[in-house]
């Protein structure tokens, strides 16, 4: 890790919660929602966010899966999303959630109309605009851990509070 955390701390916790409370905790806030508020399907979602653990490079979020009322996406899937462009398993929006993510990660500004044609075929603006968002955190976030080392400890944030409102 780059940053010095006190013995018995969690890195997570700590760096996100403490060393920069406001900021962190508003960071929190957002991450969490990205995951309970968003209304993309499970497959969407998910292809999206394990693009972008792909291209930020952190451990932690490549071997996450999100879970949905006890369902997560099946053995495999991270394969079908790493090689998007010939998936014969994906769905069109699955697929396209995939490229967007890896084209908004590596290079938005060669986003054309090609591009946009396909996806407005398939999502609304609404689901472009909440996919985009989803996106912003986990690049951020995401690559925040990375940078700083905490993604071998990493915990999402949501979790993290379930953890402490449960003990």
């Amino acid at each position: 890790m780059l940053v010095d955390v006190p013995e018995g701390k969690d890195p997570i916790s700590y760096v996100w919660g403490e060393m920069v409370p406001k900021i962190g905790m508003a960071a929190v806030k957002f991450s969490g929602a990205v995951y309970a508020d968003s209304t993309l399907s499970l497959h969407e979602f998910e292809a999206a966010r394990l693009m972008i653990a792909e291209v930020n490079g952190c451990i932690f979020c490549q071997d996450w899966r999100t879970d949905r009322d006890g369902v997560t996406v099946e053995a495999g899937f991270d394969d079908e999303v790493r090689n998007y462009a010939t998936s014969t398993v994906l769905s069109e929006r699955s697929r396209l959630a995939a490229e967007y993510a890896f084209r908004f990660a590596t290079d938005h500004h060669n986003l054309d109309d090609e591009f946009w044609q396909r996806m407005f075929a398939h999502y609304s603006q609404n689901e472009v605009v909440e996919l985009s968002m989803c996106l912003g955190s986990w690049i951020a976030f995401g690559r925040l851990n990375r940078v700083l080392g905490l993604d071998a400890a990493c915990v999402l944030p949501a979790h993290t509070q379930e953890a402490v409102t449960t003990a």
